[in-house]
């Protein structure tokens, strides 16, 4: 799964700031507006749900309780326009622990050390894969500007409670997002790592798809190391008639 629980006490939550308020408000009212018009316009359907689940969290931080990410990165993967996807990779849910999560599966900020250990094995995969030196940081937005959605199935996670918001609507519309993928009818592969990503598989029948164990260090072992997602995505997308990935981060 994406998400690795903290091995620490959390620390009191930061205040928020402005934006971060402004983003909340925006979640419960208008939350098609936080990401890309085409996106907008597939999702208009799941309006109700995106504006109960704001209401859901605008409800648990009025009580006190915040959630990760931050409200301006919750559709962060959506910002980048649905025309321009071509390589969807599957998470679980963001990371729990408070300053890893950015609104992009498996990534993390460029300042986060150590980097989790999910992410770890995907670098070590990509260079035995591909032969590229992984990067210092975790900032994974280099891929996700070139086309790769970076989705999470759930959006949102409670600080240091891996799951806590599963099964209360994130999935509904993270289904929408892919259903509107694969109806576009255009060039499409996607990585569905671990058991809970492949229950996807049936949504993307008539599209690529790689499969394999999760990069968790509890299934990196079984499956995952060696599997070559990336030299694969590649000679997918050659064959559908779109540009590959270049998967090289920037070293700083």
């Amino acid at each position: 799964m994406d998400s690795e629980p903290s091995l620490f006490d959390l620390p009191a939550p930061a205040p928020w700031g402005e934006p971060q308020l402004q983003a909340l408000a925006t979640l419960r009212t208008a939350p098609l507006t936080l990401m890309a018009p085409d996106w907008a316009e597939a999702l208009a359907p799941e309006e109700k749900t995106l504006q109960r689940l704001g209401a859901m969290l605008a409800t648990e931080y009025d009580a006190g309780t915040r959630f990760l990410p931050h409200p301006t990165q919750v559709l962060r993967a959506l910002g980048t326009p649905m025309s321009q996807v071509k390589v969807l990779i599957v998470g679980q849910d963001p990371y729990p622990t408070p300053g890893h999560s950015v609104g992009l599966a498996f990534s993390v900020d460029k300042k986060t050390r150590p980097l989790p250990r999910s992410l770890n094995n995907i670098y070590k995969e990509l260079t035995t894969d591909l032969g590229i030196a992984p990067a210092p940081h975790g900032d994974l937005g280099t891929w996700a500007s070139q086309g790769v959605l970076l989705l999470n199935r759930v959006l949102t996670v409670a600080p240091g409670e891996a799951g806590s918001h599963r099964r209360r609507g994130w999935e509904e519309v993270t289904d929408a997002v892919i259903a509107a993928l694969v109806a576009r009818n255009k060039p499409l592969v996607s990585v569905l790592w671990g058991k809970d990503a492949q229950r996807l598989t049936p949504m993307l029948e008539g599209t690529a798809v790689i499969e394999s164990a999760h990069p968790s260090p509890l299934s990196a072992s079984r499956g995952f190391f060696g599997s070559k997602p990336f030299s694969r995505v590649n000679e997918l997308l050659v064959k559908q008639g779109a540009a590959p990935i270049d998967w090289a981060l920037p070293m700083n």
